[in-house]
């Protein structure tokens, strides 16, 4: 696949809010390969299976997510990495779950999912707002964009 993350650091309470893909090769990967490297969030996984959540990434786990106590707001590291693993998370549930939702990529490299409508839903942004505020609620932001 030849893919490579770098910062793509934003200003933002002092944190990162979003992720750049960089690919190596011609032209723009391919949707299904965004989807394989976008629905691993490693760190994530292990941090709700701590808590006793599995993330099978339907929108039922995007709920068991809100329902964490975010014992991580205290930690700013915490938070960056939890808020890209959420969004990418987020954006995963949607791409599999929403018909014609995709993951594309900024020319910039900021992934974004596009929805069958032409909507870009800026999910690692969401993620973050989420990792550090709580609102909106990932099943919230689900909900919203499933139905329309």
């Amino acid at each position: 696949m030849g893919f490579r993350f770098t910062g793509n650091w934003h200003k933002r309470h002092a944190t990162a809010v979003g992720v750049t893909v960089v690919t190596a090769g011609e032209g723009p990967p391919a949707p299904e390969d965004l989807a394989a490297l976008f629905s691993t969030c490693e760190q994530l996984r292990a941090l709700v299976a701590a808590s006793g959540v599995r993330l099978d990434e339907s929108p039922a786990s995007l709920e068991a997510l809100d329902q964490l106590l975010p014992r991580w707001r205290d930690d700013a590291e915490t938070v960056s990495w939890l808020g890209i693993d959420a969004g990418l998370y987020l954006g995963t549930v949607i791409v599999r779950t929403v018909p014609g939702a995709v993951w594309e990529l900024w020319p910039n490299g900021h992934p974004v999912v596009r929805l069958a409508s032409g909507r870009e839903i800026v999910v690692v942004e969401a993620g973050h707002t989420w990792a550090e505020e709580g609102v909106p609620e990932l099943s919230q932001l689900y909900a919203e964009v499933a139905e329309g």
